[in-house]
C-alpha cells in the first residue's frame, strides 16, 4: 500500500537541497570596480545579481568552481536522464518565483511523485501497518512542535514520545536525517517547527542545475575565481582575487554556513564574531545520492516510485526509482550514517546502496547495475556539506546571519527563518540581500510616510 504525498512529507518534511553545468566566465580581464559584487554563483547569487542587474547597477558574480549553480548541480551525460546530484525539489508553486522563471525559459516542471511505498523486509506494508506508521509519524511530529513552545529549545530527539515501537528508528530518519541531513539529536524543535511547509513540490526535467545555469545567463559571472580576501568598512568594500582586486560599494556573501565558520574566506576586519557563532550554529548536514542505472527494472517498480524502508537503525536510505520513466535509482545516504560512509569513498557508497537494495528486494540487484555514480557533499571544498540545520538553541542564529556587517550582506539557505535547506529559501534570501546592499547604496529608496492632510484655512481659521 501507498501513503499519499501530501501525508508522507507533511509529516516527515522531507526534503533535500538538490544541485548544473556551466560553462560560462568573464571574457576579459577581470572588472576593477562595480557596484556590487556577489561572492558565488548558487542559487542565492544569482538571484542577487539577478536583482542588482535590474535595479541598472552594475554587478559582478564571482564563483571560485567552474560552474554556476552551487549546491545545484546536474549531471546531464551519465545517466539517460539528466540527474540532479544535489538539490532536487521545488516548492510552494503558488508563491515561489522559481516556478514561473523557469517556465518563461523553456523548461520543463513535473509534480513530485503522488506515493511512497514502505518495505518491511521484502515486502510492502499492509494498509494496517501504513496507517500505524501515518500515526505514529503524526504524533512525533506534534510532540516536537509541543517541545518548541517550551521555554528553552531542546533537541527534537529529546521531544520524541519514548513509545514509538518498530517505527522509532524510522521516524528518526525521516524526520532528521533525510529531512534535515542530521541526526534528531543534533535538531532545533523550534527551528523544525518554523520550517514552512514543503509538501507542494517540483522538480525540473532539464535538473534544478540546469535552471540555475540558465538564470544566469546574462549576468557577469567569473568562473574559477574563488574571493581570497574582503576588505570592509561601513562605506565600501574590496574583493581580493588571484585574477586581481575587485573595488565596490557592497558585497553579498552566499558562501555555505560551513565555508563561512571555515575560516576559507578571510575578512580584514574579521567578521564580528556573533556572525561567526551564527554559522556555527547553522552548520551544513550530509545528504548524498548514490545513482545506479539498473535497466529491466529489477526492483519492479513504477516510474518515480519512493520508497522507505521500516528500518532497525539509522542505517537506512530514501529511494527514488525509474526517474523520469528511466532505468536510473537515486539511493539517498544522509545524517551521520551518511557522513561516514561518504567518508569512506564511493566504491564503499555504492558497495551500501547495492546491499540495501538486495536486503529489500532480492539478489538480482547487483548483476543489474550498470552503471553508478555517488555525490561526496562533504568533500566539495566549497560547500562542505548538503543543507543546514540549527542546533539545539541555535534557531535566532538565523536571523543573527540575515544581519550587514558594514557594507557586507549575507544570503543563501542557511539565512532564511523557515525555507531553510530549500533551493526556494537560498533564492529568496538571495533577493532579500540584495534589496538591502541596493539600499546601503543609494540606489532604491522606502517610499516617504504619508504626511497627514493640511487643514484648510478655513478650519484654521475657526
Amino acid at each position: 500500500m501507498t501513503i499519499t504525498r501530501r501525508d508522507f512529507l507533511s509529516a516527515s518534511a522531507a526534503f533535500t537541497l538538490a544541485p548544473v553545468l556551466g560553462e560560462r566566465a568573464w571574457g576579459a580581464s577581470l572588472p576593477r570596480e562595480a557596484d556590487v559584487v556577489v561572492i558565488g554563483a548558487g542559487a542565492a547569487g544569482i538571484a542577487a545579481a539577478r536583482r542588482v542587474m535590474a535595479a541598472n547597477r552594475k554587478v559582478i558574480v564571482l564563483e571560485a568552481t567552474a560552474r554556476v549553480g552551487g549546491r545545484c548541480l546536474t549531471d546531464a551525460t551519465t545517466f539517460e536522464v539528466p540527474f540532479d546530484r544535489g538539490a532536487r525539489w521545488m516548492h510552494n508553486p503558488d508563491t515561489n518565483p522559481m516556478i514561473r522563471l523557469a517556465r518563461g525559459v523553456g523548461l520543463e516542471l513535473v509534480p513530485a511523485p503522488l506515493g511512497q511505498k514502505i518495505r518491511i523486509g521484502r515486502r510492502n506494508a499492509r494498509a494496517g501497518e501504513v496507517e500505524e506508521l501515518l500515526a505514529t509519524l503524526v504524533r512525533a511530529n506534534r510532540a516536537i512542535d509541543d517541545a518548541s513552545r517550551g521555554k528553552a529549545d531542546v533537541s527534537c530527539a529529546s521531544a520524541l514520545p519514548k513509545d514509538l515501537g518498530d517505527w522509532a528508528a524510522t521516524i528518526e530518519f525521516l524526520f532528521g536525517a533525510n529531512a534535515t541531513g542530521k541526526d534528531l539529536k543534533d535538531v532545533s524543535a523550534i527551528d523544525k517547527s518554523r520550517a514552512q511547509d514543503r509538501s507542494a513540490a517540483l522538480a525540473c526535467r532539464q535538473g534544478l542545475g540546469t535552471l540555475i545555469a540558465k538564470l544566469g545567463e546574462g549576468l557577469a559571472v567569473s568562473l574559477a575565481t574563488p574571493a581570497t580576501r574582503i576588505s570592509w568598512s561601513g562605506r565600501d568594500v574590496s574583493v581580493e582575487t588571484p585574477a586581481g582586486k575587485i573595488a565596490a560599494r557592497a558585497a553579498i556573501i552566499t558562501a555555505s554556513s560551513n565555508v563561512l565558520a571555515s575560516g576559507a574566506l578571510k575578512f580584514a576586519p574579521d567578521l564580528p564574531k556573533r556572525h561567526l557563532d551564527a554559522a556555527a550554529k547553522l552548520s551544513l548536514g550530509s545528504y548524498d545520492h548514490i545513482a545506479l542505472a539498473l535497466p529491466g527494472n529489477p526492483l519492479g517498480l513504477a516510474r518515480d516510485d519512493v520508497v522507505i524502508e521500516q528500518s532497525k537503525d539509522i542505517k537506512t536510505a530514501f529511494l527514488l526509482a525509474n526517474i523520469g520513466a528511466s532505468s536510473l535509482c537515486s539511493i539517498d545516504v544522509a545524517g551521520s550514517f551518511g557522513r561516514d560512509l561518504s567518508a569512506q569513498g564511493e566504491p564503499a557508497m555504492i558497495a551500501f546502496a547495492v546491499e540495501w537494495l538486495t536486503k529489500l528486494f532480492g539478489s538480482d540487484v547487483a548483476k543489474a547495475v550498470k552503471k553508478s555514480s555517488a555525490t561526496r557533499w562533504n568533500a566539495a571544498p566549497f560547500a562542505l556539506g548538503a543543507m543546514s540545520a540549527a542546533m539545539p538553541g541555535g534557531q535566532p542564529s538565523r536571523k543573527i546571519l540575515m544581519e550587514p556587517a558594514g557594507s557586507v550582506f549575507f544570503a543563501g539557505e542557511a539565512a532564511h527563518e523557515t525555507l531553510w535547506g530549500t533551493v526556494d529559501g537560498a533564492w529568496e534570501s538571495g533577493e532579500r540581500a540584495a534589496e538591502a546592499a541596493l539600499r546601503k547604496i543609494g540606489a532604491i529608496r522606502d517610499p516617504e510616510p504619508a504626511q497627514p492632510a493640511r487643514a484648510s484655512k478655513k478650519r484654521r481659521r475657526s
